[in-house]
């Protein structure tokens, strides 16, 4: 079989003979221009949309199976309302890459997620159209509200809609929002985009309750069925089918367990056929006569129309450049992950320690918890997209004498702040935190970077934070984290292959001390964990580049800080401290703060991100721009210490 006729069976074209015509895409160049379209190519063109989306995200990488799953519900919000004047907030973002084309920025995709380019997520400042940036998961009923209330507040009239996801549906913020809008009685739509995933299957009670809803369209069928048979009947029809709508609760309360949302005082309006665009459109446009919130519940398939992404939607969630006929990396990892490290780490202890647990929130497959839930499934705990709730179950179960160890994106952590002080550190709970995607994350953009987490984490009391330079130190750190320690621990750990440097640096981690890599007579470089390899090379440069014989240190505990070790290197000279972390709050201000009160007049350099949201791009590139890689760092420590030495 040729590579060619792989590609075709994977886009799932029809087979039946159509009328040979033009692109259909190529027409679309502006907002509204879908409106132009015969109704008789749209399916064409969302034939050419998944074509377009799956040759451009294999060259640049992003979130292809959302995407692909959401073509026609996008289309069909496009059809129904103005999006230059409605608002349509997408919940997390990532399945937005439709709206992108539909709204005029169709050759940004070949930019997308690159740095200085098109953004994978809806931004205010890339387009009008976007009317809310997002990239966290449940916050878009409750931005769609205030919008809605807005507009009523000043007298416009344009639609409101929030567009989530089942997965996001599962987070407590969503029916916060549902609390409140259920009072409303101005018109608010939320589409309810179900395609029973949210990064990994749904395994909620809600994915049991919207399972029934999809299982009960015998009542949607059976409703239409008689409307359509009484129409035709003369005179009777319409009087017999008035007093039917009367009793239409009774028959939706028999054939549905439980109307959930109606009793939030949202009315329900589905199942939906996410394929069908003229009864998508039809429903949408019937939702927007209601003056109160509605709820449209839409049956989609995540990976829709490619092969690979419908039989792996976890896996095309969110990917790098791939093979378009295999659906396989264009550049397979050549070492383990951090995240298949600490997966691997956890199988490991669980088969010496019967009261290890874990637990994550919708994020098996991306923390590497996998391997454990399917070796120990009565010992892991998928929480779904509910942070808060995963640390406080983590809380109780520590109350009882279990180990839990709680794994999560940095960026989503910080969802659970308030949780972490209150129901762990301040009862000094043994909880373990696995921190993934820990600092610069790269081509995810601002909601992803992981720059904040020694800030809030080093700041509670009671609470332990260390970073592994290696594949072999995160196991060291683990191990010592469920064997020898108490309290709440957090370890925090890079997005990508594992540094394969310093193998032969096994100093053990007992007493938390720091790990001096390298001697040095000029100033000394304490580094974060993975971040060492960039100071070794930054070392070589400063010897190379500028005479300056500088020592390296692995910080391992971020806290406690060993200040020992920060003491004796500030006595030798200047101390130089290296994070992927913003400035305030972190290791480099509380270790300049100690020095300046333990040993006043100590020189301390802090190289770290400034304070500022970190835009997309590859993490070279992103290093380079924060002048934190090993050339601007070579060049900046020199600089600071040739004037020490000058006024010495």
């Amino acid at each position: 079989m040729k590579p060619s006729d792989t590609v075709k069976k994977n886009i799932k074209p029809k087979t039946e003979k159509r009328r040979v015509q033009p692109s259909i895409l190529s027409q679309i160049k502006e907002t509204g221009d879908i409106q132009k379209v015969d109704p008789r190519d749209y399916d064409q063109l969302a034939r050419e949309i998944r074509r377009f989306l799956i040759q451009k995200v294999s060259v640049t990488g992003g979130h292809l199976a959302s995407n692909l799953g959401a073509v026609e519900l996008t289309m069909a919000l496009h059809l129904a309302f103005d999006v230059s004047k409605d608002r349509i907030v997408f919940d997390v973002g990532h399945q937005s890459y439709v709206h992108k084309i539909l709204t005029g920025r169709k050759d940004g995709f070949d930019t997308l997620r690159q740095y200085g380019g098109m953004s994978g997520f809806p931004k205010r400042a890339e387009s009008v159209t976007d009317p809310f940036d997002t990239g966290h998961a449940s916050n878009s009923v409750s931005a769609a509200l205030g919008m809605a209330y807005a507009r009523d507040l000043q007298g416009r009239h344009n639609a409101v809609v929030a567009v989530i996801g089942d997965g996001a549906s599962t987070g407590g913020m969503f029916f916060e929002a549902l609390n409140n809008a259920g009072r409303m009685k101005r018109n608010l739509i939320i589409v309810l985009n179900d395609n029973e995933m949210s990064i990994s299957p749904n395994l909620s009670g809600l994915a049991v309750y919207l399972s029934s809803l999809r299982t009960a369209s015998s009542y949607t069928d059976l409703k239409e069925h008689v409307k359509r048979k009484l129409a035709h009947l003369p005179k009777i029809g319409e009087p017999i089918a008035d007093h039917l709508s009367n009793v239409k609760e009774g028959i939706k309360n028999m054939m549905i367990p439980e109307m959930l949302f109606e009793n939030f005082g949202v009315t329900y309006l589905g199942p939906v056929d996410g394929t069908n665009i003229q009864q998508m459109v039809r429903t949408f446009r019937d939702a927007r006569k209601l003056q109160k919130a509605v709820l449209v519940h839409v049956i989609t398939k995540k990976g829709r129309g490619y092969e690979p992404a419908e039989q792996h939607p976890d896996k095309f969630h969110g990917i790098g450049p791939f093979e378009i006929e295999t659906g396989q990396p264009k550049h397979p990892k050549t070492r383990p992950g951090w995240s298949q490290i600490f997966g691997q780490a956890m199988v490991a202890e669980g088969a010496v320690c019967d009261r290890l647990v874990g637990i994550t929130a919708a994020m098996a497959d991306g923390t590497g918890l996998k391997a454990f839930g399917l070796r120990y499934p009565e010992r892991f705990f998928d929480v779904g997209i509910a942070e808060e709730h995963a640390v406080t179950f983590a809380g109780g179960l520590a109350t009882q004498g279990m180990i839990p160890v709680v794994a999560l994106y940095s960026t989503f952590l910080q969802r659970a702040y308030d949780q972490i002080v209150e129901d762990v550190c301040l009862q000094n709970l043994h909880v373990i935190f696995a921190v993934d995607r820990a600092g610069l994350v790269g081509q995810d953009g601002e909601t992803h970077q992981g720059i904040f987490d020694v800030s809030f984490l080093a700041q509670m009391p009671n609470m332990t934070v260390l970073e592994p330079k290696n594949a072999w130190e995160l196991k060291a750190m683990l191990h010592e984290a469920i064997h020898s320690m108490t309290g709440p621990v957090a370890i925090r750990y890079s997005r990508g292959p594992a540094s394969a440097a310093f193998k032969d640096c096994r100093q053990p981690i007992e007493g938390l001390n720091s790990e001096v890599l390298r001697e040095g007579e000029d100033a000394t470089l304490f580094a974060l964990g993975h971040l060492c390899e960039t100071g070794e090379g930054i070392c070589e440069r400063l010897k190379a580049d500028f005479g300056i014989d500088c020592g390296l240190v692995n910080i391992r505990a971020i806290k406690p800080m060993d200040t020992k070790t920060l003491r004796r290197m500030a006595k030798r000279g200047p101390v130089i401290t290296l994070e992927d972390n913003v400035r305030t709050g972190g290791y480099g201000q509380r270790a300049a703060a100690w020095l300046a009160e333990h040993e006043p007049g100590s020189p301390v350099m802090v190289l770290a991100v400034e304070d500022q949201f970190v835009p997309h791009g590859t993490t070279d590139e992103l290093m380079a721009e924060l002048k934190l890689d090993a050339a601007h760092g070579a060049q900046r420590i020199a600089a600071f210490v040739q004037k020490f030495q000058k006024n010495k």
